[in-house]
């Protein structure tokens, strides 16, 4: 038995950027401790416009590329609706979510040993569902991913523990 293929979701404009942004912090700024090992650790929202036509499944990846390309968070499933993901939304079985470096399914928050490290969230437009396995890690998600992006978006932002 075969799934259903999703209906794509409307589009932005003809010739709209993809873009991904958070209610949080601006691109570049600082990320708030409540969305870190300091604070509540809560995933923090994100809003996206500008989807490539066709887009039906998003999926994210975060990570650190001050520290080796460490892993925050890896989700998928994550319908193109408009509005967004909510703050706290990891955990809560809206999306499927992955492993990240510390071995963990769902997000950790920024909590670097030292110094302002960056933080990137990818965002990345769709062709259809993926079927990556259970709690996937980042190259599981890339490697299911190979041959169905549409778009990537990207934000990044910044921490520093004090």
């Amino acid at each position: 038995m075969t799934s259903p293929t999703p209906t794509p979701t409307p589009t932005a404009a003809a010739g709209a950027r993809f873009t991904l942004a958070s209610a949080a912090f601006g691109d570049g700024g600082p990320i708030p401790r409540r969305h870190t090992c300091q604070g509540e650790d809560l995933s923090p929202p994100l809003t996206w416009t500008g989807l490539p036509a066709g887009t039906a499944a998003l999926a994210i990846i975060v990570d650190d590329p001050d520290a080796r390309g460490w892993v925050h968070w890896v989700a998928h499933g994550i319908p193109p609706a408009p509005g967004g993901l909510a703050e706290g939304v990891s955990g809560s079985g809206a999306l499927a979510e992955g492993e990240t470096t510390w071995g963990t399914v769902g997000w950790r928050g920024p909590c670097p040993p030292s110094g302002t490290h960056r933080y990137v969230f990818s965002m990345y437009a769709l062709d259809g569902p993926l079927d990556p396995g259970r709690a996937p890690t980042a190259d599981q998600l890339r490697a299911a991913m190979r041959g169905h992006i549409l778009g990537k978006a990207s934000l990044t932002g910044t921490y520093r523990k004090g």
